[in-house]
């Protein structure tokens, strides 16, 4: 089952549950991969493309949450927060500090990289191992620190 049929599939789930907030987070979902089919103008969805899109998503629900609260409004961030983890349900676990780290290290051994001057190239072959499993930014700063 692709990530677009399962979706569609929890939308009538919720549907006949009457879940109005995950309703939402679904919808929001076949939304965006409405859009992205439409842009290439296909009728199908890579369950990579679709993988990305999810991940775009709860992020963005995550950084309008944390503005939310920073603002004083606890009601909207608790909103994009109970959102963030409907969505997240489509991605695969995160990895664990300790797995990321052994993972990157195994990488800077294999491309030699040696200080902070070799960090894209690390973080290049580890955003491509670890797509979906860990976010960019985090396996940014495990290099980082591991290089420095």
């Amino acid at each position: 089952m692709t990530l677009l049929e399962q979706v569609n599939s929890d939308i009538k789930a919720a549907m006949k549950a009457k879940d109005k907030e995950r309703l939402q987070a679904l919808r929001a979902v076949k939304t965006a991969f409405t859009l992205e089919m439409t842009k290439t103008g296909s009728t199908e969805i890579a369950d990579a493309d679709a993988l990305k899109i999810v991940q775009k998503l709860a992020k963005q629900r995550k950084d309008s949450a944390d503005t939310y609260s920073e603002g004083g409004r606890q009601e909207l961030a608790d909103i994009e927060l109970k959102e963030m983890a409907f969505i997240e349900a489509y991605l695969p676990a995160q990895i664990s500090d300790e797995e990321l780290t052994e993972i990157i290290k195994g990488l800077i051994e294999k491309t030699g990289a040696s200080s902070i001057k070799d960090m894209g190239k690390v973080v290049g072959m580890a955003s491509k191992e670890l797509a979906g499993r860990a976010d960019g930014k985090t396996i940014a700063d495990k290099v980082k620190s591991l290089l420095a």
